[in-house]
């Protein structure tokens, strides 16, 4: 694995299996601490300082980013005109997969796990 800033050859597997296990690690994050992921999905924030949830939006877009990165080479060895685009389709559809499972487990208080299923719903998206 590279440094922050530097390029990383990897293979379109090795992509996708990253892709998967950082949305792994963000539902286990989540089942694990309950109370950040209200804060995470902005249950919390209602009245909180604006500063917070600017770094919460802060932190999606980071995890977007990567995510990005790492689906780029997946989507240019299905022979995708526009790698780039569908990278970035594939990280928004996985990011709204995340947020949906962290906020299903706040609406439902904290009863509908957001690993629930995780592999056979990664297997469809990715």
């Amino acid at each position: 694995a590279g440094r922050e800033g530097e390029a990383v050859d990897m293979t379109p597997e090795d992509g996708a299996r990253r892709a998967a296990r950082i949305v792994a690690l963000l539902l286990q994050f989540a089942e694990r601490n309950p109370g950040m992921v209200r804060v995470m999905v902005g249950d919390a924030l209602q009245l909180e300082h604006d500063r917070l949830q600017a770094r919460m939006n802060q932190f999606f877009d980071r995890i977007e980013s990567t995510l990005r990165q790492c689906l780029r080479p997946a989507a240019g060895a299905l022979g995708s005109a526009t790698p780039t685009v569908d990278a970035q389709v594939a990280a928004s559809v996985l990011m709204s997969f995340v947020l949906g499972r962290m906020q299903r487990f706040v609406r439902t208080g904290f009863r509908r796990q957001p690993t629930e299923n995780m592999d056979a719903s990664l297997a469809m998206l990715i």
